[in-house]
């Protein structure tokens, strides 16, 4: 698969609730950057993130998706649940950095 697949496939993973199929296309000491908001490093700190803030799986509508060689621009919606049972629907960039076909570095750009 190229980079873009293993996104795709990853994603897919996170829209059925499979979170440790995701970190499987992750690398060990993943980077995750939300711009503005707070860094992650490591796969059990996004483990962490993902069973606090995926109460639900996330609803993906990519809107935008390029490749350029270890880079993956994704560009969309998501709607995520909050803790009060609402819907929150956000706009993002996501730059993924991969590494020898996984996923090692995220930058976010998410928008309310």
């Amino acid at each position: 698969m190229n980079n873009k697949e293993i996104l795709q496939a990853a994603n897919e993973a996170i829209k059925k609730g499979d979170h440790e199929t995701f970190l499987q296309y992750c690398t060990e000491d993943t980077k995750w950057i939300f711009i503005g908001d707070q860094t992650l490093i490591g796969k059990e700190n996004v483990r962490a993130y993902m069973k606090d803030a995926y109460l639900e799986p996330p609803k993906f509508n990519i809107e935008t998706i390029l490749e350029d060689n270890d880079y993956v621009v994704a560009t969309g919606k998501i709607s995520l649940k909050n803790k009060n049972g609402d819907d929150i629907q956000y706009s993002y960039c996501d730059i993924w950095r991969f590494e020898n076909g996984k996923m090692a570095e995220l930058k976010a750009f998410v928008i309310a």
